[in-house]
């Protein structure tokens, strides 16, 4: 058998130019990253529990503050987050007595200042 012989350098191939339905996609997806995001509105929500584990309950003198978040489709329980006076936030058992009574008195404190 002979030898092949050596090809030559293939020439660099220009760039196809992009159909006009593409550029349309293109542009489309641009003017959209350009639109803005209403204040108040979440850029991204969360679809499941935050709390993994929870405590069943803390001195209320290290709480500064407490959110409380209803069950919903993002997840099937309610949850009771606290955030300490250090700036950490912990998972308190909804179902603790300590708990409950925390957030009677919250309750019973808004209904009053109504």
């Amino acid at each position: 058998m002979a030898p092949a012989a050596p090809r030559a350098p293939r020439a660099p191939r220009a760039p196809r130019p992009l159909g006009a339905a593409r550029l349309l996609l293109l542009l489309l997806l641009l003017l959209l990253l350009l639109l803005p995001v209403p204040a108040g509105a979440p850029v991204v929500a969360e679809l499941r529990c935050q709390c993994l584990q929870t405590l069943q309950g803390i001195h209320l003198r290290n709480i500064q503050n407490v959110q409380v978040t209803p069950s919903g489709p993002h997840c099937a329980r309610t949850e009771v987050v606290a955030t300490l006076k250090d700036g950490r936030e912990v998972c308190l058992n909804p179902e603790a007595p300590l708990v409950k009574r925390m957030i009677q008195k919250m309750l019973s404190k808004e209904n009053n200042r109504s």
